[in-house]
């Protein structure tokens, strides 16, 4: 069975706006059992929860059941040194600082890195910033929503 990890933008947009909410409500009443949440999201969502209620909703709706549920990725030392890796090659091949290297590039390497391990496709609307990063790990990826 296929392996699914959602990327945060996906959940930020579900949280925001009706018709996010909508189309992840879609995706899991057709994937739930293929979905899995990555630690590195949900760092990513419990960093922007900016009060406790959105910190608990995010917990109870999001966070418990995929725990409960076994499906959580988080990156082994295996991933963190292959995300380290690809991160510094891009910064020698593209001569990048990587002082001018945002944490949210960061974050999205480690991601793929996971992914990759994982054996899931990561699920996302930042398909360009993925596309760069899939030239230094080889991972998949693909556009929201999957059909």
């Amino acid at each position: 069975m296929k392996k699914y990890v959602l990327d945060t933008n996906l959940y930020i947009r579900a949280i925001r706006s009706m018709d996010g909410a909508r189309e992840l409500r879609d995706f899991y009443q057709t994937f739930a059992p293929s979905t899995y949440l990555s630690s590195i999201v949900l760092h990513e969502l419990l960093v922007g929860a900016n009060t406790e209620g959105k910190n608990r909703s995010i917990q109870d709706a999001l966070a418990r059941p995929l725990r409960r549920a076994r499906r959580v990725i988080t990156p082994s030392h295996g991933a963190w040194q292959m995300s380290a890796e690809a991160i510094a090659r891009m910064s020698r091949k593209d001569k990048r600082d990587l002082r001018s290297v945002p944490k949210s590039l960061i974050h999205d390497y480690l991601l793929a890195a996971s992914c990759r391990e994982a054996g899931a496709t990561l699920i996302t609307d930042s398909v360009a910033d993925f596309a760069g990063i899939r030239r230094h790990i080889r991972f998949e990826y693909e556009a929201a929503w999957p059909g």
